[in-house]
């Protein structure tokens, strides 16, 4: 199953900013849509990738101070993106290795989608139960 399988058919917007929003902006932004990280963009293309622990680890390294700062300062970047024909498998490696939870599916320079390691462990799981339930099935016919 690729990425882009799993994706097709989603009509939700993709929630970003862009790299000269403040950060208190794009803090608010996350609160209100109840996420954890966002794509920050420059000129329509994926610039980075804001999440939670890069407030966490601003805060920390600069205080309150880091409120006002543009996010195209204390963005995680480069983003780390996926084609659309990634293989869910790849692209769950790929998280797991780089411990990161979010990763935007860009074509070109478009960014096509977005995914969370919680849509890709829902996909595994949902065809783990489906192998099993045949593996019950055909035991139960043999």
């Amino acid at each position: 199953m690729t990425i882009a399988r799993l994706i097709e058919g989603r009509d939700a917007a993709i929630v970003t900013c862009n790299t000269d929003t403040l950060v208190r902006e794009a803090i608010a932004l996350l609160a209100e849509r109840r996420i954890g990280a966002m794509p920050v963009l420059e000129n329509g293309k994926v610039a980075g990738i804001f999440s939670e622990r890069d407030v966490i680890y601003q805060l920390q390294a600069q205080g309150p101070a880091m409120l006002e700062a543009k996010l195209g300062t204390v963005m995680t970047s480069p983003a780390v993106t996926v084609d659309p024909e990634t293989s869910v498998l790849a692209a769950l490696s790929l998280m797991t290795r780089r411990r990161i939870r979010h990763l935007p599916v860009v074509r070109g320079d478009d960014m096509v989608g977005l995914v969370s390691i919680g849509d890709l462990v829902k996909y595994r799981i949902e065809r783990i139960e489906s192998e099993a339930e045949a593996m019950r099935a055909y035991i139960q016919t043999a």
